[in-house]
């Protein structure tokens, strides 16, 4: 089963699981993996405005954050976004101090229990979450999760399991 949304750009190869419908399969496509920015900023009032401007200027649409403090005057953001090219050469552009990583996505149905479905299937499977947080998908605006791992590859293939799992 392929599925390929010319508006993100992005492809996604999927064996239809046993009992799953294609109408099924369609509503748990994802992105299974995604460049993550983190970037370094200072911890003043406006840093974040300013960050956030000049990726709109850039054509740049931020789909998950996260923010948190990490020494003395200073703090982090990751960010997914649609475009990563750009992103990067804004960043550039704007001199920002930042890393990239690959992380792994998933949508996931926004029902009670599918949270703790999918990271105790990662838990099982002996990877730990280093950390999470959420985002939404272009143009469906449906819920996905972030999560920093190790192993992004295995990680992705436990949490494509865990969401073809919840459509039966």
């Amino acid at each position: 089963m392929r599925f390929f949304n010319r508006n993100q750009g992005f492809l996604i190869l999927k064996e239809r699981a046993a009992g799953v419908s294609e109408t099924q399969l369609k509503e748990i496509t994802h992105m299974p993996t995604a460049k993550e920015f983190t970037i370094s900023l200072e911890d003043k009032p406006g840093t974040l405005g300013k960050l956030c401007q000049a990726l709109a200027e850039g054509g740049v649409n931020i789909l998950a954050y996260q923010q948190f403090p990490h020494e003395k005057g200073k703090g982090s953001v990751r960010l997914v976004v649609d475009n990563p090219d750009k992103a990067k050469a804004t960043l550039d552009r704007q001199r920002s101090d930042y890393k990239e990583a690959e992380v792994a996505q998933v949508k996931m149905a926004h029902r009670p229990g599918e949270l703790g479905r999918a990271s105790s299937r990662l838990g099982d499977a002996g990877i730990n979450i280093n950390y999470g947080y959420c985002g939404t998908e272009p143009n469906t605006n449906a819920t996905f999760l972030i999560v920093g791992v190790a192993e992004v590859g295995k990680a992705v293939k436990i949490l494509e399991q865990a969401a073809a799992a919840a459509t039966t």
